[in-house]
């Protein structure tokens, strides 16, 4: 057994040199790669292919071009969720598009009950706007939404003025909508569909 003494010890040894005992430090966050089976491809991490090799990626940027709607539809444990980071990251290292993906899976437990699906679905939004796009605006917006607008138009709403205060067009990559159920789902899928005629400007 060794003190706490010696475990400080490490803190001051090379990798390569033995600690007390002839144990060797180590680094967790310096593992080797593997082969990974559950969740989406971390290329630091796993070994694999780069998931956008994967698909028709002229495609897909085609119909961002035309400002379209896709869906990315596959069986489960396919890689959709790895080539919808991989894709997000793409776009935003290219400058002129604000890409952000957001997985609204979590709503599936509210069920049919609108109010809560929206809330979830906008939670998801912002807090990943926030992280990966370093957007803090959305929370206050957020709030100022969900205090003024009903559920069946929140959603709209809020994607309309964060677009509209956007420098650059809004790309809204969304993972995981067909978990939403009944009344929920369709609610989502209308407001996506009524802005569709006024993107990139006002809608992603």
């Amino acid at each position: 057994m060794h003190t706490g003494q010696d475990r400080r010890h490490f803190g001051h040894l090379s990798p390569l040199q033995p600690g007390p005992g002839g144990l060797m430090p180590c680094d967790i966050w310096a593992a080797v790669r593997f082969f990974n089976t559950e969740g989406p491809v971390i290329p630091a991490d796993h070994y694999c292919i780069d998931p956008l090799e994967r698909v028709d990626l002229d495609g897909i940027l085609t119909l961002i071009r035309q400002k379209k709607y896709f869906v990315m539809h596959a069986p489960r444990q396919t890689g959709k969720t790895s080539t919808l980071l991989a894709l997000r990251d793409r776009l935003n290292s290219g400058g002129e598009l604000r890409c952000l993906y957001a997985n609204v899976e979590a709503a599936q437990v509210v069920r049919e009950d609108i109010g809560a699906a929206i809330r979830i679905v906008l939670s998801q939004i912002v807090s990943r706007a926030q992280a990966i796009l370093r957007d803090n605006s959305v929370l206050a917006l957020r709030s100022e939404i969900l205090d003024s607008e009903p559920p069946g138009s929140a959603l709209y709403e809020f994607l309309v003025r964060w677009s509209g205060a956007s420098r650059k067009p809004l790309v809204l990559l969304i993972d995981e909508i067909d978990c939403l159920v009944g009344d929920a789902l369709i609610s989502v899928l209308r407001q996506l569909r009524s802005g569709y005629d006024q993107r990139p400007e006002l809608f992603p």
